[in-house]
Order: structure tokens, then sequence, then C-alpha cells
């Protein structure tokens, strides 16, 4: 024990000593919890949403800044060729499309044309009063075009309709566009609530096993590169090492993170109020899902650090690390992308294997937790198969390591890694 002591101190020292880690940590801490006390001190409200955008003139009516400013505003371009003769003029058009000016076409081929030289933004071919065709050269993601001139076609119909049986339209509207009021009491869980920032901690889990592992497995074969395992078996076991390892490896991980989102969420929480709650989809996290995010995500560092740092005591050079390495962090990737995948069907049978396996539970099951319905006895249940499965990979890692201090000199294969332990065991 006191072995492992020495080596955990040992490496825990190494991280913190370390000026990329304690500049990292210290810098991303306090540009979140900046960022998170900047509504204190600064008007976001065009940001947040908030913003005004009428003032009171002198005899005390309100005028809008943005009609004050329209004639400022650069003028969108649009053409349409009416052959349904549907509006009688483009005013609904220039009203509707804010900030637009509109020019008629004689023909589609017109609207293709003048839309294929970038002359407007977009152009209209009418065919009837409930169809037409839709002309534009780049389509962006915020384009909404198209569902502004569905609802112009529409209410155009709408009017004809009324017009031609002799209906009254604003009695016609009042019916159709019933004011229906309801209040949500979610009794469960609210998935849509949930959603961002279990999507946010999947990612920062997967970053987290990612980035510190192949520190691990870098530091096991450094050691054995330039010989200085002949030293380090000297004074303490290989057990020893390379538990201490992991162990440092995952508080000087977790002690980063846990800085980071305390930051996070510890400035967000002072300040919700001038945020105006914007943010809670992501960082209000309840506490009993943090709870099992930690020890979940913890426990799934062990089991891949231990893995990793099995890797690296295979390898006799850090060159060949990455290459040794590409089936481990192909599990991880598969296991990523199936976890988000699933994450709208969380209460799947997919997801509840996947909540079950080592592999996989360090993330789905806290999602499930946050997400979905779980009862108590699944999460024990997942969690003891996790710790196990962490002592079990534990021991091989420990004796793949030992194997490696004693041919620190030649690269071994998997392969006979495990067919050596397997002949051990069979002695």
């Amino acid at each position: 024990m006191k072995k492992f002591s020495t080596v955990l101190m040992f490496e825990l020292s190494n991280y913190i000593k370390s000026k990329s880690y304690a500049v990292t940590t210290a810098l991303i801490a306090l540009l979140i919890a900046v960022i998170m006390f900047l509504p204190r001190f600064i008007d976001m409200s065009d940001f947040l949403g908030t913003s005004d955008d009428t003032t009171q003139s002198a005899d005390g009516t309100g005028t809008d800044e943005s009609s004050k400013d329209s004639d400022d505003v650069e003028k969108v371009n649009y053409i349409i060729y009416d052959q349904a003769k549907v509006f009688e003029s483009l005013e609904p058009l220039k009203t509707s499309f804010s900030g637009s000016e509109w020019s008629t076409a004689d023909s589609a081929k017109e609207v293709q044309e003048q839309v294929k030289a970038q002359n407007v933004e977009a152009g209209f071919v009418v065919k009837s009063a409930t169809e037409y065709e839709y002309y534009v050269y780049n389509k962006s993601l915020s384009d909404m075009d198209m569902s502004i001139f569905n609802e112009l076609m529409a209410q155009s119909y709408r009017n004809s309709y009324c017009d031609e049986h002799n209906l009254d339209i604003k009695e016609v509207m009042q019916l159709v566009n019933v004011d229906v009021t309801g209040e949500e009491q979610v009794l469960g869980k609210d998935m849509g609530k949930s959603y961002a920032y279990c999507y946010i901690l999947v990612i920062a889990i997967f970053m987290i096993i990612v980035l510190y592992c192949i520190m691990i497995a870098t530091s096991v074969t450094n050691e054995k590169s330039n010989r200085s395992i002949e030293v380090l078996v000297t004074s303490t076991t290989p057990n020893s090492l390379i538990f201490g390892k992991v162990v440092a490896g995952t508080i000087a991980s977790f002690v980063q993170v846990a800085l980071i989102l305390a930051a996070a969420l510890g400035g967000y929480a002072l300040n919700r109020d001038y945020w105006g709650g914007m943010l809670d989809n992501v960082l209000d996290i309840p506490a009993n899902v943090l709870t099992v995010f930690f020890l979940f995500a913890i426990a799934g560092f062990v089991f891949y650090a231990f893995i990793y740092a099995a890797v690296g005591a295979l390898c006799s050079k850090t060159e060949d690390l990455n290459k040794s390495a590409s089936g481990v962090q192909m599990v991880i990737m598969i296991v990523y992308f199936i976890v988000l995948f699933q994450m709208s069907n969380i209460d799947g049978a997919a997801m509840k294997v996947l909540s079950f396996l080592p592999v996989s539970s360090y993330s789905a099951m806290y999602i499930r937790v946050a997400m979905g319905e779980v009862a108590t006895w699944e999460i024990i249940v997942s969690f003891i198969i996790l710790v196990v499965s962490i002592f079990g990979i534990g021991w091989i890692a420990a004796k793949i390591y030992r194997m490696g201090t004693l041919r620190y000199g030649n690269p071994i294969s998997i392969r006979s890694a495990l067919k050596s332990l397997k002949d051990k065991s069979a002695e």
C-alpha cells in the first residue's frame, strides 16, 4: 500500500505541477465564470432575446425602432410570375416578406433565369390558387420563404372561398384560430429539457476518456522506451505502478472537469435571473443526475484507463502506441455514436442493454436516469457490473504490465499476451 501511495502521489504531482494542466484548468474555469457573470455588467438584451424594439415618443406613443431604420436596410429582391392571378397586388408580399422588393415576370422561364443569374434572392411561379413553384439558387439553413408564401397562398384561398360563398372572413378566422390555453404538468421526466445537458455530458466524458487515457498509455510506454522501467521495478511493484498511474490520471482528469463544471454551474446559479433562465436546459442539472454522472463517468474512465495502460505496456516505443490503441478507440467511438443515436429512444431495448455493458454503461446509464425511468436496482446492478469489470480488467492489465517490464525491449502482441496469461493461469 505504501508503494502504491508513493507512485500515486508522484504521478499526481506531475499532473498538478504541469503548466499546461494548471493553466488550461484556470483559464477555462475563469473564462466560463466571466461569461456567466457578463449579464450583470453588460447589456446582453439583444443576445438574450429580451430587447424592446419600441421606444416612447414625446407624445407617449410607441415607436418601432426597426421601422425607423427600415429605409436604411438593404432590400432583398424577389420575383414572381402569378400565372393564376392569385395576388391582385404586390403589397401583401412586401408586407409579409420584411425588407423585400418585388418585381413581376412574364414567364416561369424568366423567373428561373433571374434566380440563376442571382439577380434576385428567390422567385415564385404561382400555377393555381393552391399550387406554386419556388426557385432559389443557394438555399440557406434559415430559409423561411416557403413557409411565409404558403401562409399567403392559404390566406388568399380563404378570402376567395369566403367571397364566393358569402361568408364573413373574420368569423371564419375566429373559428379557425381559437385561443386554447393549456398548463403543462410533467409528473415524470422532461426529456426535452434534459436532452441538451445529456448530449453535452456524453461529449464531455468521451473527450475525457480519449484525451486522458492516451496520456496514461503514453506514460507507460515512455518508461519502457527510455529504460526508466529498470529503475522503477527495483523500487516498487508493477501492480503499484499501474494502479498508481491509473488512479492518479483519474483524479487529475476529474478534478479538472469538476472545477470547470463548478465554475459553469455555480456562475449560472448566481446569475440565473440575469440570464432569464435561458440556459436552464444546459446548466440546470438535477443533483441526482450529476451524482450518477460522476459515479459512472469515473468508473468508466478507470475501466478504459486500465485498458489503455495495458496497451501501453504492449508497446516498446511511443510511435507504436496510436496503432495499438486504434482498436480501443474504435470501440469508444462506436459506443459514443450508438448512445447519441439512441437518446431519442431512451426506453428502447438497445439503450437498456447499453446501460449494463461495462464498455457503455458509463454514459448510457446516467442518460436513462436523466431522461427516462430507471429502477434503483438497475443503477446498483449496472454499477456493480462496472466495478467488477474494473477489477477484472485491472488484474489483466497488471499482469500484462508485469510482462511488459520483463520484455520491455520488444513489442508484445495482444494475442501472445493473453495466451501467456492463459498458460500461467492453467499452471
